[in-house]
């Protein structure tokens, strides 16, 4: 299915770009997000003359982006959970956790969705964590895992 692009979409294209994706993708990502238009000629034109101003609410987007990743990059976060003796955890560190401790600490909002730990955290010590604020800016924390209590 023949879709066109509102927005600048990380592996995927750009603003006013006609891509090829599966329908599925298109009706329940990319239209439903308000991310796409369907390709018709219609369509086509109507986009060409917004263009512009796409672009310049995305650059908007971008630097709002880059004042977040200048306040959180590098920064260090710690979580206390419940863990064993030998420092595995109860369940894991979720994104929605870490989203709550940024938020707690930082005042900054951050969607769960943008948080993409490299590996599943699942014991006790330090672990890198990308955070993808735009699909060009990028953010990159350390989440220090304590244990809160250990259980037997």
């Amino acid at each position: 299915m023949k879709v066109i692009l509102l927005e600048n979409l990380k592996r995927i294209g750009s603003i006013g770009e006609v891509i090829d994706v599966k329908r599925g993708f298109a009706r329940n990502f990319l239209i439903a997000n308000k991310k796409a238009l369907y390709a018709s000629k219609e369509n086509i034109k109507q986009v060409e003359k917004i263009k512009s101003d796409l672009s310049k609410k995305d650059d908007e987007k971008k630097q709002n982006a880059k004042k977040i990743s200048e306040k959180i990059n590098k920064k260090e976060y710690t979580v206390n959970k419940l863990s064993t003796e030998n420092k595995e955890l109860y369940g894991s560190v979720k994104p929605t956790e870490i989203s709550k401790i940024i938020y707690e600490t930082s005042k900054i909002e951050v969607k769960p969705s943008m948080i993409q730990p490299v590996k599943e955290i699942r014991s006790i010590g330090k672990f890198k964590v990308k955070v993808s604020l735009h699909s060009e800016v990028e953010a990159e924390i350390m989440i220090i895992v304590n244990s809160a209590e250990t259980i037997q």
